[in-house]
């Protein structure tokens, strides 16, 4: 041990002259050479094998950085009821029944039909019922209310039943809240809104009609005046 030449330990003159780009390396060399000429060899020994270890070390290449897992493709972003509808409220509020018997209130999503006792209010309903109750539907929805009404978007056979609505004149495109609809079904149901507005269908029949959000609003106001 104490004879073992050095150039058994450390890497020949080309892999320590390729040293000089890490400053550890060059500084661990010029260790070597003063322990060399001391004659301190079990140091001189132990030391060689630490400057292999820290040559492999700077030699390999740097770990890829770990990279944030990306949400699967078929994340759950809505669930779907079906069921049939055996009770309509009112124009954006109905109850279905599904396969366990169990009733769903749902709350029609990006609509807001008048009030039962407001003008348009029976029409509204009359409609909605007209094309669903007693009918199997597909309820998509992402959201509970404060009210425990399922907030989702009714599908019969292909067609979107909220926005059918709307395109008859039978509820306003709920702004309040379109945040909350897909970019898509907000633009095409602000375009049915428009587009009944011109019409004069429905509700828009009404030459000043009164948006059922605000029409809540001042109910509540005389309630508490009267109070």
């Amino acid at each position: 041990m104490v004879g073992l030449d050095a150039a058994r330990v450390l890497p020949d003159a080309a892999a320590l002259a390729s040293m000089r780009a890490f400053p550890m390396l060059r500084d661990s060399l010029i260790m070597w050479r003063s322990m060399k000429r001391t004659k301190q060899f079990p140091r001189l020994i132990s030391f060689a094998a630490g400057i292999l270890l820290l040559s492999s070390a700077c030699s390999r290449p740097p770990a890829p950085a770990r990279q944030p897992s990306a949400r699967p493709a078929d994340a759950p972003g809505s669930q779907t009821l079906t069921g049939r509808v055996v009770r309509v409220a009112d124009g954006d509020t109905v109850t279905v029944l599904d396969s366990s018997n169990t009733q769903h209130r749902v709350r029609l999503e990006g609509i807001d039909a008048p009030e039962s006792h407001q003008a348009f209010g029976t029409q509204s309903k009359k409609s909605l019922s007209e094309m669903v109750f007693g009918k199997d539907v597909n309820v998509v929805y992402q959201k509970t209310d404060q009210y425990g009404r399922l907030v989702g978007k009714i599908e019969l056979e292909g067609k979107d039943i909220n926005l059918e609505q709307v395109k008859f004149g039978m509820a306003w495109h709920y702004k309040d809240y379109q945040r909350e609809q897909a970019p898509e079904d907000r633009e095409s149901y602000a375009k049915a809104e428009d587009e009944a507005r011109a019409a004069r269908r429905g509700l828009w029949q009404d030459p000043d009609p009164v948006e059922p959000s605000v029409f809540r609003k001042e109910e509540k106001r005389e309630r508490q005046e009267a109070k």
